[in-house]
């Protein structure tokens, strides 16, 4: 596949997956997908990832090791149905707060629906606002989390300026996305996968194919791991790092507001 991936200068703004879209036209289409995805969310992501994205999410949760201690909030971004949120929460033995924030109203319902079943209303604040405009004041948060929903915000730029103004100084960021394949077959196989099978199977599963199209192309133009750890770093961001899962299918990005 010869697409051009996003660089650290940008390129997601008005890119609709392999298609180029008027600035402004993408947040609409993008909406479009998750609501037509939201109640097959985890289903998605286990097409996507061989239901690996449990592992990987478990794997962030764990080094971002929350404290066991009341007051420490956490912002997850783009996780409307509460998968990190819950994760969090777990492994905080239900000691912290987070906040989850979702620009999909339809994502947020599967969430607190998910949350009220759980029995962890009172700890989990669902808001429904754009990543690239927070409502809320600076300093607020321990920490800002967001899984594989980074990609699909148009002006990426402004929303890692956003982590960096809503975090307390000495917060953290941390970041898992789909990323660039760095292991040599594997990437031929995974590509092969993503373009041909999920689709088909997306399509099979719930009727329609289109979204799953989309979001492989989203992977496939996101920036590399070196470039977006360089966006992270232009945003204010120290000790940016990175971590690799499954040869690089996906990326743990790490940064700190010192």
């Amino acid at each position: 596949m010869s697409v051009e991936r996003a660089t650290a200068a940008g390129g997601m703004e008005t890119s609709y997956g392999f298609k180029s879209v008027g600035e402004g036209e993408k947040q609409p289409l993008v909406n479009d997908v998750f609501h037509k995805v939201a109640k097959r969310y985890d289903l998605m992501n286990d097409l996507m990832s061989a239901g690996l994205h449990r592992v990987w999410k478990d794997a962030m949760v764990a080094w971002l090791n929350p404290p066991k201690r009341a007051g420490w909030r956490v912002l997850d971004v783009a996780g409307g149905t509460g998968d990190i949120a819950f994760r969090i929460l777990d492994a905080s033995q239900h000691q912290a707060h987070a906040t989850v924030l979702d620009i999909n109203g339809s994502m947020l319902a599967v969430g607190r629906d998910r949350a009220e079943k759980k029995g962890i209303a009172e700890q989990v604040e669902f808001v429904e606002a754009n990543a690239e405009e927070l409502p809320f004041a600076n300093g607020t948060f321990d920490a800002y989390t967001i899984a594989f929903g980074i990609r699909n915000v148009p002006r990426i730029d402004h929303a890692l300026s956003e982590a960096y103004r809503v975090l307390k100084t000495g917060g953290r960021f941390l970041c898992l996305e789909f990323s660039d394949v760095e292991m040599p077959l594997l990437d031929k196989v995974y590509e092969a996968w993503s373009f041909h099978a999920i689709p088909k199977i997306g399509k099979a599963v719930t009727g329609d194919g289109e979204p799953y199209s989309y979001l492989v192309e989203s992977i496939r133009k996101f920036p590399d791991q070196r470039n977006f750890a360089a966006m992270i770093e232009r945003a204010g961001f120290g000790r940016v790092t990175f971590r690799n899962y499954s040869g690089g299918i996906a990326a743990l990005h790490s940064g700190w507001k010192l």
